[in-house]
């Protein structure tokens, strides 16, 4: 077993939030030395903990739609790595809407597994919290919108779940001027 194989197998058996976690610990995460795409997004939703499949669900399917890509695509682990902040469901909040990812993942298992895939050329951000992590402090809509300035490396993209579409119509530059960055530099990446 390689390093890379045998960290992802530690971060997969991580318990460290296990008291935390109202459906119990079940990381998920896709990596690959071999990937040139990487998607850093918030945390699995309750479907996605159920299956074990990486963006699983209505989010998942607007995601591949901007990227331009098709399941099989987006689920070749050899392409495409997704690594998320919180690696495991964090719950839901009292008012709805599900609670921020674990605080302890990224800073622990970031770190022991990008140093892993060297062939990482773009990297999706995608939410306010990846984005607060590796693009600093902001509005998600301005790093969004400026995010000719995070390229060649980082391309910023808002949580694709259905509250987004409201925020999509009110921002049109998204569809006109992002999305077909994101889908030119998604199709390179990959070759």
């Amino acid at each position: 077993m390689d390093e890379l194989a045998r960290c992802a197998a530690e971060a997969r058996a991580c318990r460290l939030c296990e008291a935390e976690l109202p459906l119990g610990p079940r990381p998920v995460l896709r990596v690959s030395p071999t990937a040139r795409l990487l998607i850093i997004g918030q945390a699995p939703g309750t479907r996605v903990h159920a299956s074990g499949i990486p963006w699983d669900d209505a989010s998942g399917e607007r995601l591949r739609a901007w990227m331009g890509v098709e399941s099989d695509t987006f689920y070749d682990e050899s392409r495409i790595a997704i690594l998320p902040m919180g690696l495991c469901y964090p719950g839901v909040l009292p008012k709805g809407g599900d609670r921020p990812p674990m605080k302890i993942c990224a800073p622990i298992w970031h770190p022991r597994l990008l140093p892993l895939m060297p062939a990482i050329k773009l990297t999706l951000v995608i939410g306010t919290y990846a984005q607060a992590r590796l693009l600093g402090p902001g509005p998600m809509t301005a790093h969004v919108a400026n995010f000719r300035a995070f390229l060649p490396a980082l391309l910023p993209l808002p949580h694709p779940s259905w509250r987004t579409i409201g925020w999509q119509a009110r921002n049109p530059w998204f569809d006109a001027d992002l999305l077909p960055e994101l889908r030119a530099r998604v199709a390179r990446t990959l070759g």
